[in-house]
């Protein structure tokens, strides 16, 4: 068992983050679990009822709906900006305004496409993580927002993100 502390690069989110992230070693590849889980966690909720992806956890608060939404596009950026930085390390990556891109129609967007994106990622993030991320986990870059960082930190941040975003739409669906 690994367990990772880490500063949330988030901004605003001074607290910091423990949990434990299960590892199987496959051959020379190591296999993180909490990718696979978080995914297979979050993959019904893409077929909640309507009634249910329009709660929310709080008032003011995404919804269900825009939470896997954001789920599916925060996999793509970390997918890709993974592949940017394995193939030219050192480079600045953009940041991106999460609430610019809900307000680009996540109330109407497919849930069916969003689910489809967020899987294939998620599969990209896990074969990536499974081959990469102890031998190439050191790469640095720079991200516009927070700073340097390295691969292994932005590998890390999927599994935390994912599920802080789990347990927020478990909330609302108990309310």
């Amino acid at each position: 068992r690994l367990f990772i502390l880490w500063s949330s690069p988030f901004p605003g989110n001074a607290i910091f983050l423990a949990f434990l992230c299960s590892s199987y070693s496959l051959g020379e590849d190591v296999y993180y679990k909490s990718f696979e889980d978080t995914k297979e966690q979050t993959l019904p909720y893409f077929s909640l009822s309507d009634k249910e992806l329009d709660k929310t956890y709080r008032q003011g608060k995404w919804s269900v709906r825009q939470i896997l939404c954001h789920l599916a596009d925060l996999d793509t950026i970390l997918y890709d900006r993974t592949r940017r930085v394995m193939a030219e390390p050192k480079q600045v990556t953009m940041a991106f305004d999460q609430d610019e891109w809900q307000a680009s129609d996540y109330n109407n967007f497919p849930l069916k496409i969003s689910r489809s994106i967020f899987s294939n990622d998620r599969e990209g993030i896990i074969f990536l993580a499974n081959k990469f991320y102890e031998s190439h986990g050191h790469k640095e870059f720079i991200h516009r927002r927070t700073g340097l960082r390295t691969l292994r930190q932005e590998f890390d941040i999927v599994a935390e993100h994912n599920t802080s975003h789990l347990a927020q739409i478990k909330t609302a669906l108990n309310t």
